[in-house]
């Protein structure tokens, strides 16, 4: 009896799954078919309050929201007609809201009842909405009326204590005739209900207008009235009964292993506590294939089946198993789900229902909080550069680097490598205007090297014509450096070719300007200049101006040089192809300095511009360095500006254009004169002009 005390307070065993597995099978129907603004309908008593306490947990949780709490009485009294009233009027009017397809219903036998008298006065009898019922209601209980319409719980889906077939108990049932052996108050207080009619009272003491037959069958009857199948409490007691059987079976047969001699069949008196040890390490397969077990805490743990309902005209149902829970199935799942055995009610019955607050948002847009509660929100599009790919997403993300999103803002696309390339019509003009200007420069050259020894040649220092011609050569060749994709070499080379060549030609400009008016300077008596007069002056300028940007290029090379590098953040759709300057300050310090000669020579050139000498280029260069300076002055903006390729073809533009304009105002009047006026270009006419001049 000690013994017996000890363990009496451990000693209940459970045959029915922890209702747990019900709350984790509702939210994962809910999430399974998208449902986030559900109905709740629950006892008003004390269980339903611990229900709704949990579920309306589990829902925050989960992003799920609850349409309206609604408690239905769970006494079964029959309500007086304004309380019917009320409770009919509450519950048409969330029924009514066509957002809230799902409604789940907690409770036992009678809040269904309550719940199907409510909906009949209101006069509901028709549903395009998914009841979720748990395992605690015994729909087949829940009838009022043999005549009651019971189609409005079409589809519902029901939480059921596990089950499993058997043909054994079918065809007990089949067999059941209104016999003496079943004789009792119960058996014939439910046969008269359910084939409306009396079972004769074998004394001959009872009269009755209509006896019964003795031909009628359980299996006759509507489910809603009796259901053929064993249910899920029947095959809990079934495996309870199974699993003590064998507990008493292994007892017995370790009692007679101990014993030498067994006084007849004599079973010694059993007490409960002796079966523990059994029943806890009990494992073995039920005669339908299951394996009968407890686990630590003595639950059985066979889960709960999902059930469907198919509910017919004449109240008689099917019930479809379509899922379970609680139970890992091979591949580790613990909710399985068959949709495609699923019936939905009416106009439903291919595709499910939506229960939202709002419709889903589409691919392309993201929710937008709309209110207190999260499951109500608008959908707005993705702002630009982002996407959302999935519906209802709550925020819009950005493609990786090298794509794009589309104008849908759905998808993400592959960004293209782009470049000024000579296929395209923007790199071949620039590339044939390079080349027209590099011919014009060679003929130009070739026009100077054929009258090197004409007086206008000679004029203004031979050997710095050459020069400046040379460099001006190298600057129509420097845009090739940037058309094409860009590479390691042409990037290195790009920039500080471009700053040194054009540096070079300026300088070349600037001592040029310097010559003129030393030249001029000279001439007057006693002139301290004329030591300045000959090339030592020019080769000094020419070498110092551009040394400078020399040692910059060099130290730039050095520190910082520039590098390919694709740009996929600049342009929305394409990835750029470009040099990187490397270091930016030494790009705009040698842009600078190109900037700062050309303005020293415009300046120069524009107080020597009326100096009284023949052939004077004082004239041409300042309208030279006023194109030159020009052009280099709206470059910095206008690269600015520009993004892409196009920033590379503003850069090249502006070499052509300010070389051009070199090549264009300081030799076009000298080959005019020396082509189509060769009498202007002699020595009688130089001395003649300059007496005029005088």
């Amino acid at each position: 009896m000690q013994r017996s005390n000890a363990v009496e307070g451990s000693s209940f065993y459970h045959t029915v799954s922890n209702e747990g597995h019900q709350y984790s099978g509702i939210i994962y129907l809910l999430k399974h078919f998208g449902w986030i603004w559900v109905g709740l309908l629950a006892g008003d008593d004390e269980s339903g309050e611990r229900f709704l306490k949990k579920l309306e947990s589990l829902f925050l949780q989960n992003k799920i929201c609850s349409a309206f709490v609604q408690r239905m009485p769970v006494d079964s009294r029959f309500p007086e007609l304004d309380e019917l009233n009320t409770i009919s009027a509450n519950t048409n009017e969330f029924y009514s809201d066509p957002k809230v397809n799902s409604l789940v219903v907690y409770g036992e036998t009678l809040t269904i009842m309550w719940l199907s008298t409510a909906l009949f006065f209101a006069g509901v009898n028709y549903t395009e909405k998914v009841w979720i019922m748990t395992g605690q209601i015994d729909f087949a209980s829940t009838v009022i009326s043999r005549d009651w319409k019971y189609e409005i719980f079409q589809g519902t889906l029901i939480f059921a204590i596990h089950s499993n077939e058997h043909e054994e108990f079918q065809s007990y049932l089949q067999n059941i005739k209104p016999t003496k052996a079943h004789l009792d108050d119960f058996f014939k207080e439910f046969w008269a209900q359910a084939f409306g009619c009396s079972v004769p009272d074998p004394k001959g003491l009872e009269e009755s207008r209509k006896f019964c037959s003795g031909t009628e069958s359980l299996r006759d009857l509507p489910g809603i009235l009796f259901e053929m199948v064993m249910t899920g409490h029947s095959y809990s007691i079934y495996n309870a009964v199974f699993a003590v059987a064998h507990a008493l079976h292994i007892l017995d047969l370790s009692r007679s292993k101990q014993k030498a001699v067994r006084i007849a069949r004599h079973l010694e008196e059993i007490n409960p506590w002796q079966l523990h040890h059994f029943l806890q390490t009990l494992s073995l397969n039920s005669t339908d294939g299951e394996t009968v077990s407890f686990n630590e805490n003595k639950e059985m743990g066979s889960g709960f089946d999902i059930i469907n309902l198919h509910i017919f005209s004449n109240n008689s149902f099917h019930k479809v198993k379509v899922g379970r829970i609680g139970i890992k199935d091979s591949q580790g799942k613990t909710f399985i789900i068959e949709d495609d055995k699923i019936k939905w009610h009416g106009s439903i019955n291919k595709v499910h229902p939506l229960s939202l607050c709002n419709s889903y948002c589409q691919p392309g847009y993201q929710k937008k909080k709309k209110g207190e509660q999260f499951c109500c929100y608008d959908c707005v599009q993705c702002p630009e550069g982002k996407i959302s790919s999935e519906r209802d997403t709550e925020d819009c993300f950005k493609c990786p680097p090298d794509q794009y999103p589309n104008q849908e803002r759905d998808e993400c696309f592959p960004k293209m490598i782009v470049f000024l390339s000579y296929e395209e019509p923007l790199g071949i003009s620039l590339a044939a205007s390079a080349i027209f200007f590099f011919s014009a420069t060679i003929l130009v050259l070739k026009i100077f090297h054929l009258h090197k020894d004409s007086p206008i040649v000679k004029a203004n220092n031979r050997d710095l014509t050459y020069a400046l011609l040379l460099s001006l050569l190298l600057c129509f060749l420097s845009p090739f450096l940037f058309i094409g994709k860009p590479g390691v070499v042409t990037c290195f080379l790009r920039q500080p070719a471009f700053g040194i060549i054009f540096s070079l030609a300026v300088s070349c400009v600037l001592a040029k300007t310097i010559t003129v008016v030393v030249a001029f300077m000279a001439t007057k008596p006693g002139s301290s200049m004329r030591k300045w007069m000959g090339k030592r002056l020019t080769y000094l300028i020419v070498l110092s101006s551009s040394s400078i940007p020399v040692g910059l290029c060099a130290i730039w090379l050095m520190i910082s040089p520039p590098f390919p590098n694709l740009d996929m953040d600049t342009l929305a759709t394409e990835i750029v192809a470009e040099c990187k300057e490397g270091s930016v300050a030494m790009f705009y310090l040698v842009l600078g300095y190109m900037g700062l000669l050309s303005i020293i020579s415009f300046s120069v050139a524009f107080l020597a511009r009326k100096l009284p000498d023949s052939f004077n280029e004082a004239k041409f260069i300042t309208f030279s360095m006023l194109v030159f300076t020009s052009v280099w002055l709206s470059f910095v903006p206008t690269y600015l500006s520009t993004k892409g390729k196009y920033m590379v073809a503003v850069e090249i533009f502006s070499i052509l254009a300010s070389s051009a304009g070199l090549l264009g105002c300081i030799f076009f009047p000298k080959c005019f004169i020396i082509v189509l006026r060769p009498e202007l270009n002699n020595k009688e006419q130089l001395i003649r002009r300059k007496q005029m001049q005088k």
